[in-house]
């Protein structure tokens, strides 16, 4: 099997993972969002801390926190947190279909960060993307008479996110156990609350309750790191055209979870959003597909 084909076997895997999870975390709805972010941010942190120190990489890490690097380690920590936070809770309280939106417009929202942020030029058909998916967002917001807030927050964060990761010098894997070695002691704090009876029911936290939801929340480590060692051997091995297109493989199966196991409703506002969110990624993949360099602005 040729390397482009492995990666690209790779990037669906880490799609479909990061696709369904949503049935994951859903299945953990009678533990509070805050409690699973908790056991996510800490099982990430061992298992990723496992998988680099039998890679002989822990070293990378400790370089990263010594550096000036851990600042913006410590940026991408609380925003990779928030992200995680409003999926859980997305999907535990039926949101589900909103939050599969906010990852649909994250990489033109990405695109208009970096033109406000650092410069990167958009093209004219670029600029047409991302006015039609805030148009779609908007549609949205007016239609269930609420404030777009879930797909607006998970996308500028994870695009805020990627923006600054981008500036890192460092691995992938390395990044996310620098991220959730600095959110471990909030992670601690909120368990231990849990624990004392300060937080949540008062009876304590739910890790140790039963023995399969203990199972799943401690898991919920290997699912946020396995797909994320898997996203960064597909990237070193097809071409970022592939993983722009491949990626929306993950916004898909969340709707299609949401809307066909959880029973989501799909009003005609959510068709119309929707339909304008696919126009403004046609118009951006086939920018992507042509692959022409955009100077950045002096």
């Amino acid at each position: 099997m040729q390397e482009s084909t492995k990666g690209t076997v790779a990037m669906v895997l880490a799609c479909v993972v990061w696709g369904l999870s949503g049935l994951y975390y859903k299945a953990l709805s009678e533990v509070p969002p805050l409690e699973v972010l908790a056991h996510r941010t800490l099982w990430s942190m061992v298992f990723l801390g496992v998988v680099l120190a039998l890679k002989g990489r822990l070293d990378e890490l400790v370089s990263a926190l010594r550096s000036s690097a851990i600042w913006r380690l410590l940026a991408t920590a609380v925003l990779i947190s928030v992200n995680w936070f409003v999926f859980i809770w997305s999907v535990q309280e039926g949101h589900a279909i909103e939050a599969s939106f906010g990852y649909y417009i994250f990489p033109l929202v990405a695109v208009a960060l970096g033109w406000m942020v650092i410069g990167e030029e958009m093209s004219r058909g670029q600029w047409a993307s991302v006015a039609l998916a805030g148009t779609g967002v908007a549609v949205l917001g007016l239609g269930l008479g609420v404030a777009p807030w879930i797909p607006l927050i998970l996308a500028t964060t994870f695009g805020a996110y990627g923006l600054i990761k981008k500036r890192l010098s460092i691995g992938s894997a390395v990044s996310v156990l620098g991220e959730t070695l600095l959110l471990a002691p909030a992670a601690f704090a909120v368990l231990w609350a849990l624990h004392e009876g300060w937080m949540g029911d008062g009876q304590g936290g739910h890790f140790g309750r039963e023995i399969g939801q203990s199972v799943m929340l401690a898991f919920s480590g290997v699912l946020t790191g396995g797909p994320l060692m898997l996203f960064s051997y597909a990237a070193q091995r097809v071409r970022m055209a592939t993983v722009g297109l491949v990626q929306y493989l993950n916004p898909t199966l969340q709707f299609a979870v949401a809307a066909l196991a959880f029973g989501e409703p799909v009003t005609v506002w959510h068709a119309i959003a929707l339909g304008l969110i696919w126009a403004a990624i046609a118009i951006y993949s086939v920018l992507s597909l042509r692959g022409r360099p955009r100077p950045a602005r002096a």
